[in-house]
């Protein structure tokens, strides 16, 4: 089983509220030796992935530990990975592995295939860490963060008119909410994620989707980010 959250937190004498702020992050990451920034903003440091970070990734995704074809026919696994990651997923056709594998490749992917482009496409400017997180969530699923308009918006110092234009990316319409939640992450710093991941069972290689859970994933995101 995955522990609590609150039970990580009482072990590491916080205030077991079972909420994941700066406090937790800060104290998981230490207690983890982790060679990352903690994820509180003031100590951040830009373009590296936090506990935080991904765990804010991963509420805009799902986990399907099992290799399933997505809407296109595309065979996909864990959070949204393809084999033109240049990870092969066939390997996980019956055959479901755990979330912390799942994660241990998501992050792996953040940091070496998507976390350099949105750096070159900033023009390497120190980001905060909401605003890699958001950038990097929006490249993850768009694929398009060096031809994004709004990113030349921001970089040239029209932040307004690039908080505008970061809406135009918003098909299909069932992308809306996300989006959003992305523009208020970079623009604003409201972070969403509750520390949950919701996961789906495969059968016949498609998605379940009443198998649907919430899941506590702090426990596997931090064994992930040791791997």
């Amino acid at each position: 089983m995955t522990p609590a959250l609150t039970d990580i937190q009482k072990h590491l004498g916080l205030a077991a509220d079972g909420k994941w702020g700066p406090d937790t992050a800060r104290a998981v990451a230490a207690a983890l030796g982790l060679s990352i920034a903690a994820s509180s903003s003031d100590s951040y440091v830009p373009y590296t992935l936090t506990p935080r970070i991904m765990m804010e990734l991963v509420a805009h995704e799902a986990i399907v530990p099992e290799a399933y074809l997505d809407s296109v026919g595309i065979l996909t696994w864990g959070v949204g990975v393809t084999s033109a990651s240049g990870h092969g997923v066939d390997r996980y056709i019956n055959n479901p592995q755990s979330i912390a594998r799942c994660l241990e490749i998501f992050t792996w992917l953040c940091a070496e295939k998507y976390g350099p482009d949105v750096r070159r496409a900033f023009n390497d400017q120190p980001l905060n860490e909401a605003q890699y997180a958001a950038a990097l969530s929006f490249h993850y699923n768009t694929g398009a963060i060096l031809r994004a308009s709004w990113v030349n918006e921001f970089n040239v110092g029209r932040p307004v008119s690039a908080r505008k234009a970061f809406m135009n990316w918003r098909k299909p319409r069932e992308i809306i909410p996300r989006r959003t939640k992305e523009r208020d992450l970079f623009f604003d710093g409201k972070w969403s994620s509750d520390g949950k991941a919701t996961v789906y069972d495969v059968q016949g290689r498609k998605p379940v989707w009443s198998s649907a859970r919430r899941v506590d994933i702090t426990a596997d995101l931090h064994m992930a980010m040791q791997a």
